[in-house]
């Protein structure tokens, strides 16, 4: 069992060491490890809780090349074994039986992607964030495939064994920091 320390140091090389990975191997991502990567990323923190992620797991090779074809910023999802599209409900149902706007949905689905990212990192996957929530790359999603309305993509992630030899990038800037004042 690790103690304090190095789990402190485990977790802070995971982060430091993760990359953003555009290549990948022809080979499938086992099932054990994509449920690993969905469980991690539900173990996100969420706003009040409401986890309002939603994950469409794709690995048919048709839907990762027409998703490829319509995203001009995911063409490695041709490539790509698999994809995890991370979505989130937009609407809340209160106990009144009133809906609301979850104003923070993009906020719970990016932690889950973070997550995503960071698991996939420690399992020694490459993957990559691509945007998928604007009007234009939601709408291409959404065309491949089709989900409820109140439903919407934040990204795609494309996941698999890396093909090639990124390194992280060194993004430590002590200029963006500012301390009891800007």
């Amino acid at each position: 069992m690790m103690n304090a320390n190095e789990k402190a140091n485990a977790v802070l090389e995971n982060i430091a060491s993760r990359m953003s990975v555009r290549s990948y191997e022809d080979r499938p991502v086992p099932a054990e490890m994509v449920e690993t990567l969905l469980r991690a990323a539900m173990a996100a923190p969420s706003a009040k809780n409401r986890q309002p992620w939603e994950f469409v797991v794709v690995d048919d090779r048709a839907t990762l090349d027409a998703l490829a074809a319509r995203l001009k910023y995911a063409k490695m999802l041709a490539q790509a074994p698999l994809a995890v599209i991370v979505c989130a409900e937009t609407m809340i149902a209160h106990s009144d039986g009133s809906v609301s706007e979850n104003p923070f949905w993009e906020h719970d689905a990016s932690a889950a992607t973070e997550n995503l990212l960071l698991a996939a990192e420690a399992l020694g996957l490459g993957a990559v964030w691509t945007a998928a929530s604007d009007p234009e790359r939601s709408a291409a999603v959404k065309s491949v495939i089709p989900m409820p309305a109140t439903v919407m993509p934040l990204c795609v992630v494309p996941i698999g064994s890396p093909a090639g030899a990124e390194r992280p990038k060194d993004k430590w800037n002590p200029a963006k920091i500012h301390h009891n004042r800007w």
